[in-house]
């Protein structure tokens, strides 16, 4: 007897293995709407456990498939019968709109629905769009509503973008570009419009693009005017820490040089900027003898950072705007207004061509007859001093 086993015998092919994909499911809304309408019922009236309970279901759930089911749920409690009531023949959930309290603040929170809007087919997101448009510009809706369309899977499919052109183009129909950006800001929406677009794609340049091609240049505008002062208060943010620290008036000019080449700032604006960072810089003595003296040793520090961003007449006018504006909005500054601008004339930070165009007829209403009651006698002394200039010159000649 041999000692070898015998060897079992073996099936001989090749087995395939049928991939789950490559059934075609069955088109079953009934069950789907057991699935949501389940979850929702045991999550309860909690909108961030009913926002997380969805978001996980879209793992597993075909929301593009059953888009009418999920809609007739969200808003109606259930699947909806011809005729528009609810079949009697399945579970129904409390958490609806309809079945949500009258008020605005309830209204608004189930506008934050808006983030399953890749369940719905085009022609479904774009009457969407267009209602939430409507609604916003006749104040139904904050515009608080618009963070459901930074979620990063509608962002990443595009969904968001192609949303807020057919939002806008509705909404801008109704108002105009100014009662949008207020609505914006009154939210604090206003900086976060970028975010509609991919990281890789969040620049102004592609934003404005993006929008103009789609006939909404006012928005593409006011998004660029955002991004710059937006731009220009980190800038101020930075110069006054650079101030503060003591730098080198050296390096911050080179700072600031740099900064207007990358943003595309005036010297105009600049200066204000440089104005405002130069006296914000300092904690002013209360007493009013006393701050002039600090702010002219103060300024006279800084007056070659103030010269170096006025080459320019309207840049000096600038300045000289900026300075009766601060003096006026800061009393103790008032008796001071004089001797600052004399200060800046012996530093050749100011001309007296600016000071007498200022003076004659592009000052500011506020303090204007204190400030140039100050001004008179300096104004009076400059005049004089070009008369005798123009007689030495003829005398010259």
């Amino acid at each position: 007897m041999s000692n070898q086993r015998q060897q079992k015998p073996t099936l001989t092919g090749q087995r395939f293995k049928t991939r789950k994909r490559d059934e075609k499911e069955r088109f079953d809304p009934f069950q789907f709407q057991e699935s949501i309408v389940q979850g929702l019922n045991q999550t309860g009236t909690d909108l961030n456990a009913v926002t997380k309970f969805l978001d996980a279901s879209g793992a597993k759930l075909d929301y593009r498939r059953y888009a009418e089911t999920l809609f007739d749920i969200l808003v109606a409690g259930g699947t909806l019968a011809p005729g528009g009531t609810l079949s009697d023949d399945v579970t129904c959930t409390d958490f609806c709109l309809f079945k949500a309290q009258e008020d605005m603040e309830t209204m608004q929170a189930y506008a934050q629905l808006l983030l399953f809007l890749k369940g719905f087919t085009e022609s479904e997101r774009n009457k969407l769009a267009m209602l939430t448009g409507i609604l916003l510009a006749n104040g139904s809706l904050s515009a608080s509503i618009l963070s459901s369309l930074f979620n990063e899977n509608l962002v990443k499919e595009g969904v968001s973008a192609c949303f807020a052109v057919k939002l806008f183009k509705s909404w801008l129909s109704e108002k105009d570009i100014n009662s949008v950006a207020a609505s914006l800001r009154k939210v604090g929406m206003e900086n976060r419009l970028m975010e509609l677009f991919p990281a890789n794609k969040r620049s102004c340049e592609h934003f404005s693009k993006y929008f103009t091609d789609a006939g909404l240049k006012e928005l593409s505008d006011f998004a660029r005017n955002q991004q710059s002062i937006g731009a220009r208060k980190e800038l101020q943010k930075e110069l006054q820490e650079l101030i503060s620290r003591g730098d080198p008036l050296k390096d911050i000019i080179t700072y600031i040089r740099e900064e207007i080449k990358k943003n595309n700032i005036s010297e105009q604006t600049m200066i204000g900027l440089i104005w405002s960072s130069v006296m914000s810089s300092v904690e002013w003595n209360k007493k009013e003898e006393l701050v002039t003296e600090q702010a002219i040793k103060h300024l006279k520090q800084y007056s070659p950072l103030l010269k170096a961003f006025t080459s320019q007449g309207l840049s000096e006018l600038t300045l000289l705007l900026k300075i009766q504006e601060y003096c006026y909005d800061n009393i103790h500054f008032m008796k001071a207004f004089q001797k600052i601008v004399v200060l800046l004339y012996k530093a050749d930070v100011l001309s007296e061509e600016a000071i007498l165009k200022w003076y004659n007829e592009a000052h500011l209403a506020k303090g204007k007859s204190v400030f140039l009651e100050q001004m008179q006698k300096f104004v009076e002394w400059l005049k004089n001093a070009e008369e005798e200039s123009e007689s030495e010159e003829e005398e010259a000649d």
